[in-house]
């Protein structure tokens, strides 16, 4: 190798470790995990329930080898942190109960926000997700606040599980909580019903994640699509898009002020937020 070369191969090194570094920046100022800016409130004595998948591998239906996932990180620690720093009393829930499986890729250090930095330190909240409630065993109406994290693994077990659907419905008619969550998390609300046996979401304005940022990212082999589920459950879908919807970020309140539903892993502190000011708005009253 002559010098020349030597140099050459030492500049190129030093520019992409440069910008490896810079990288995390970038895709923040570009859209990922924007910061939150706006109102926040406190809410001492009240309850918030977090609810994930148990589905741990990013494969057909019926498949147990493939790439490993589960909740997506962010999906679960903002709002966390979000309603504990809140005053609130927070619990972690998820379909078959136990150990909730993260997908590993939500921690990369491009991805990773500062919410999932405070998780990794975090023994009483990793010890949540360690050992967490099972959704049947859970008195929904307990609680102030249902969110409903999501990332791939929410795709294989919230939309198709009969008991989350009930315990949503019962959420609904209880003590007014205020229901809701991101990304793929919306679709443990499709099986949820009113008092006539009508879905529950039907004909109400609500987010999640777009086809487009599912086909931009290149991963369709999922078995439940939240824009497509929301839009066969009758709901009026609204959404922002971005050259990259992975970028994008979205957050609808209902016209009930029941639900509160954010588009993707971008959009979960200004979702909580949100639902926590519902809960004041309505204290005030």
């Amino acid at each position: 190798m002559t010098k020349r070369t030597k140099i050459t191969a030492a500049v190129i090194v030093a520019v992409l470790a440069v910008f490896l570094m810079a990288l995390p920046a970038i895709l923040h100022s570009q859209g990922l995990h924007p910061v939150y800016t706006g109102d926040t409130v406190k809410l001492p004595g009240k309850r918030a329930l977090i609810i994930t998948t148990s589905h741990s591998v990013l494969a057909p239906v019926g498949e147990t080898e493939g790439t490993a996932t589960g909740v997506f990180a962010s999906e679960m620690t903002h709002p966390y942190y979000t309603f504990l720093d809140g005053g609130m009393q927070v619990d972690v829930a998820s379909i078959n109960g136990g150990e909730i499986p993260i997908d590993p890729q939500s921690f990369y250090y491009m991805i990773a926000s500062p919410e999932d930095d405070r998780f990794l330190k975090d023994d009483i909240f990793r010890a949540k997700v360690k050992t967490s409630l099972k959704i049947d065993d859970v008195d929904f109406t307990a609680y102030d606040i249902i969110f409903l994290a999501g990332g791939w693994g929410a795709a294989y077990d919230l939309g198709q599980s009969e008991v989350l659907g009930q315990k949503i419905s019962e959420a609904y008619y209880g003590d007014q909580a205020v229901i809701g969550g991101v990304c793929h998390g919306v679709l443990g609300l499709i099986k949820a019903q009113d008092h006539a046996g009508n879905l529950l979401i039907k004909g109400r304005r609500m987010t999640g994640v777009t086809d487009k940022q599912l086909k931009e990212l290149r991963i369709e082999v999922t078995p439940l699509h939240p824009e497509a589920e929301l839009r066969k459950s009758g709901v009026v879908f609204e959404s922002s898009t971005r050259f990259r919807d992975f970028l994008a970020t979205h957050v609808t309140i209902d016209d009930e002020k029941r639900f509160v539903t954010g588009q993707n892993q971008n959009s979960g502190l200004e979702t909580a937020h949100a639902m926590m000011k519902l809960i004041a708005d309505k204290k005030g009253k």
